[in-house]
């Protein structure tokens, strides 16, 4: 700091003495002369500091529109499951449908021996089989709760009235260990709490709890898909439904927009499967062949 007032005190005191004579100066005031003496010491001191550039070609244009959540604890739900120690609400009701049960078509049965290409064998679902619940609800008492206008990213969009849900049915993209994708439809909420907002929306990891810090339940249909057990840790994030590609999760259900825009979904996920599966295999070189 010496050496830089020195370098200053010099600078200025050089381009002062430049100056006429005070009686031919057009600076007629002292406060005149002080103000071009500051303008002379700022211009020496740009001249002395040093020049920062800042790179921006790896710069991202513009932040991740949903961020992803990694290495979640994720335990499976399924509709129509009973209270117990670590689900302490049975889930025959959701947050947002008091006849969930009913509404689905009856009881997910989690066990593999009763399902069949991801749905229980006994019954079609009538609603999306690929379910997941995360911990917050943003209408409470039949009121949107305040912090929902500007914790939820598409809250002005998807709002419609006071009271109702827009979390309900969103679309998430969860993906396992092995990097294999699943989409599933927001159905629930949970584990445990439905009040964390600044996790599902924010930065913050889920808080404690009896399930080892579960932030995300999924459905069986989702567990099957990605071969996960019961309890496992996945990453997930939120995808708006245009980005929702084909794929088991576009068979049922009439809160699945695949179903509701009409046409036959079955067909449509049918002919994408025998495509995936008749694609030819990458061709492996081995030995310099």
């Amino acid at each position: 700091m010496k050496t830089l007032s020195l370098l200053l005190g010099v600078v200025v005191c050089h381009s002062i003495c430049q100056l006429p004579a005070m009686a031919q100066s057009p600076y007629v005031s002292s406060s005149d002369f002080e103000k071009y003496a500051r303008m002379l010491r700022e211009k020496a001191l740009l001249k002395l500091e040093p020049t920062v550039l800042i790179p921006t070609a790896n710069r991202p244009l513009k932040p991740t529109k949903y961020p992803w959540k990694n290495n979640i604890v994720t335990t499976t739900f399924w509709v129509g499951e009973s209270a117990s120690t670590n689900n302490p609400v049975h889930n025959s009701s959701s947050s947002w449908d008091i006849n969930w049960s009913a509404n689905f078509g009856g009881f997910d049965n989690p066990s593999p021996a009763a399902r069949r290409e991801y749905i229980p064998a006994a019954f079609t679902p009538r609603q999306n089989p690929f379910y997941i619940a995360l911990p917050y609800n943003d209408v409470t008492r039949g009121r949107t709760k305040p912090e929902a206008a500007t914790a939820i990213p598409w809250f002005q969009e998807a709002f419609v009235k006071e009271g109702q849900s827009v979390c309900r049915d969103r679309w998430v993209r969860i993906r396992n260990r092995n990097g294999k994708d699943c989409y599933a439809q927001w159905s629930d909420c949970g584990p445990f709490r439905t009040d964390h907002y600044q996790y599902v929306f924010g930065d913050e990891r889920p808080k404690p709890n009896l399930n080892n810090g579960a932030g995300l339940d999924i459905s069986p249909a989702v567990r099957d898909y990605l071969g996960l057990k019961g309890t496992d840790v996945t990453d997930w994030q939120f995808v708006d439904e245009k980005d929702v590609p084909r794929g088991p999760w576009a068979l049922y259900g009439e809160n699945n927009h695949f179903v509701k825009n009409g046409g036959n979904a079955v067909a449509r996920v049918a002919s994408w499967e025998s495509k995936r599966r008749s694609a030819p295999e990458p061709t492996v070189l081995t030995n310099g062949k």
